[in-house]
This record gives C-alpha cells, structure tokens and sequence, in this order.
C-alpha cells in the first residue's frame, strides 16, 4: 500500500473510531460468510423454538441462495466494509431487471435487512445499510383496494357444499382466521355456550404448530349463533371431540395440509359449480366468481365493518398487529 492509500485509510479509520461506527473486522468478512452464519443462528433459533418456524427458515435459505448469494445478480462476494445503501439499491435494481416481482423483492430486502441486523449483533458492522430501501411497484399499486366475495357469491358456493366443506368454509367467512390458524383450532379453544373462539396457535405448511405471528394474533373472536349451533352439531357427528382434539382434522385427527385442501377441494369445488350450471342453468344458478381462500377473511373483516365496528374492534377481531394496517387494507369500507 503507498503512503498516500495508507493516509487515506488512515484518515478514514479515524473518522469511523470518531463517529463510533468502526468495526475492524468489516473489511474482512464477506456477505456470503454473514448469511451462513444468520442462517445457523436461525437454525438453532427454530430447534430452539425461539420465535423461528420450519417455513421461515425456508424462506430465508431461498432467499439467500437464490437471491442474495447470486453468481449474477446478488451481493455474496461483497465485504461489509464495501456495502452501501447504493450496492443495495443496485441489488434491488437488478432483482426487478432479472423478474423478481415487486412483493417478492421486498422480502427478499427484508431477509437482506435481518441478516445485516445480525451482523451489527455480532459487532460486525455498526449500521444497516438496507435499511429504508423502498421497492417501487406500479403506479396504482397503492391504489389497488381489497375487494371481499359478495355476499350473492358467499350464498352461492354455501348452497352447493356438503355439510363437511360447508361448516369449514362458514366458520372461516364468519370468524376472518386465517387458514393456519384455523387449521390449529381445537375443541377447547371455542366457547359453545358464550360464543367467543380464542385464536392462540396456528400450522405452518409443514404441520407444525406454534404462536401466531405477532402478539396481536392472539386474540378473541365472537362467533354468531348460527355457527354455534352447526359447531354443536358438528362436535356430535365427529369422532375427535375432546378438549385437545382439534375442531377440523383430517381422517387421523391430524392437522389439515391447507395446500392439499386448496388443490383437491377448493379448486375442484369451483369447478364443479360451473359445470352444473353449464349442463343446466335452469337448476343450478350461476357460480361465484373465483376467489382464493383468504377472500373468506376479507369477507367476515368486511361483515364487521358493515355491522358499524369500530376500526380499533375490527384490528382486534382480524389479529392485525396495527390500526393502520387495517385502515391501509380496509379503509376505503
């Protein structure tokens, strides 16, 4: 090194000790060697069970793999001491050119963020330099509005399902759950007589269960008296009735895969409404429009707010973990 780079240096160590973000070991240790240490840490976090799910871990391997670590496009070979807000806005950059869509990309930034949020923990580096990285989406992307399944449309796929499906899909259009957490509820979590459900777990798609997302996930729900009485019934005909079994199991008293579910009965279910109204429109009224299974929250979300709840009861009832997410979501309702 010459005299006048070892100044430079020099001088921009001691800037660095002076501000107090001087990390000596940020010019030596790569990205690539921070993501497979993050990931270690989230390894032992999920064996742990500290907060760390089997399907976040998957996640955050995809996205570093994938993604991060990229031979082309990611930042692997990058050392702290060289990342910057603008190599990241370059990765963003080239994340949308290489087709990454938009919500995608953003996850991806947030692992980024995570794994350098682990790093300052480790006192690798001192500052997050992803942090504040926005991903700009379409114009009217702000302007798209979450618009729930008519109530023409929820009557619709009611009248054409069998008892089994049917009490599923009420009690998800009915209570706003979410599907993993509906999948997790058990016998003891609902209150037959006073009509409230406590959502206090949820499963992931690799049947395990654990804690909803955040704090606000747990939470009560009020359930109408038409639901209490088709649960009372339900709880009768079926064999998994005990405080500890769950309330929708699959033939082994297991939990519902939600994937399974989707492919093999609300595909198909949709399917099968279509084809009776084309053979006879007489007989079988039009079908619903297609939707997915979540459009079912939105529906009882939606319920709510046409009921007059307030925002802050409708927060509570759909387990946002803010007012503003609900207002963001439902607002223009």
């Amino acid at each position: 090194m010459s005299k006048k780079a070892a100044d430079v240096f020099r001088i921009q160590v001691e800037g660095q000790m002076q501000a107090g973000t001087f990390r000596s070991r940020a010019d030596k240790i790569t990205l690539k060697e921070v993501c497979e240490s993050f990931l270690e840490h989230c390894a032992g976090r999920y064996e742990r069970e500290e907060r760390m799910t089997r399907k976040m871990l998957a996640v955050y391997r995809g996205h570093a793999s994938n993604h991060i670590l990229h031979s082309d496009h990611g930042l692997g070979s990058c050392k702290l001491s060289q990342l910057t807000a603008r190599s990241v806005g370059e990765f963003r950059d080239r994340l949308r050119s290489a087709g990454v869509t938009v919500p995608t990309t953003r996850k991806i930034l947030a692992t980024l963020h995570n794994a350098l949020s682990y790093a300052i923990s480790q006192d690798w580096i001192a500052t997050n330099v992803a942090h504040g990285t926005r991903v700009f989406g379409p114009r009217d992307e702000g302007s798209k509005k979450i618009v729930p399944p008519s109530k023409a449309d929820m009557s619709a796929m009611f009248s054409g399902a069998d008892e089994d499906f049917k009490i599923k899909l009420i009690f998800a259009a009915s209570t706003g759950v979410r599907a993993g957490e509906q999948w997790a509820v058990r016998w003891r979590d609902v209150d037959l007589e006073s009509g409230h459900l406590r959502i206090c777990r949820r499963v992931d798609a690799y049947r395990q269960e654990g804690v909803p997302k955040s704090a606000a996930g747990v939470r009560t729900v009020p359930i109408s008296s038409q639901l209490t009485a088709m649960l009372k019934s339900w709880k009768l005909k079926s064999k998994f009735k005990t405080p500890d079994d769950l309330i929708f199991p699959n033939d082994e008293g297991n939990n519902i895969s939600h994937d399974n579910l989707i492919k093999r009965r609300f595909g198909p279910f949709f399917d099968r409404l279509e084809a009776a109204h084309r053979a006879d429109p007489t007989r079988f009224p039009a079908p619903p429009r297609r939707f997915n299974w979540h459009a079912l929250r939105h529906f009882a979300v939606s319920s709510w707010i046409e009921a007059g709840f307030a925002p802050k009861t409708v927060q509570t009832f759909a387990g946002h973990a803010s007012l503003q997410v609900t207002m963001d979501r439902y607002g223009h309702l």
